[in-house]
């Protein structure tokens, strides 16, 4: 065809970037995943834990830090959701059943503590962080 504008070079291999609907997304599972954690700690016998801010503002913290951070942050809450989506529907059916859940749910609450603990160290240092832009 002539005339028309020339096609853009398809992008290469490797990981999209969705910019802030991905960030909403991680932020979305993110709260899904405290939510989880909330019933698994139910199941378990004990009080769920309130956030903190470090906790809450995570998936924001990531986005803002970028690059590899945010690549390995995504990735991180990706693989914790396949450990406690499985985990969860385990124990809601132990539950349903009518057995006793709290011992296996301690044990997903830990694993969840655990890898909740690995991730927030991606998390770059206070003194490295760029302030927020606020209107």
């Amino acid at each position: 065809m002539t005339g028309s504008a020339p096609q853009a070079a398809l992008p290469g291999s490797g990981r999209a970037e969705f910019g802030q609907a991905s960030a909403s997304s991680m932020s979305m599972r993110w709260s899904a995943l405290h939510d989880a954690a909330a019933i698994v700690a139910t199941l378990a016998g004990i009080a769920a834990e309130p956030q903190r801010p470090e906790q809450r503002n995570y998936p924001a913290l990531m986005r803002e830090a970028g690059g590899w951070r945010r690549a390995l942050a995504e990735q991180g809450v990706d693989d914790l959701a396949a450990m406690m989506e499985p985990g969860l529907t385990a124990l809601l059916a132990v539950h349903a059943r009518g057995a006793d859940p709290a011992a296996p749910a301690l044990a997903l609450w830990q694993e969840f503590h655990i890898a909740r603990a690995a991730l927030l160290t991606l998390a770059p240092p206070a003194a490295h962080r760029t302030p927020r832009r606020t209107a």
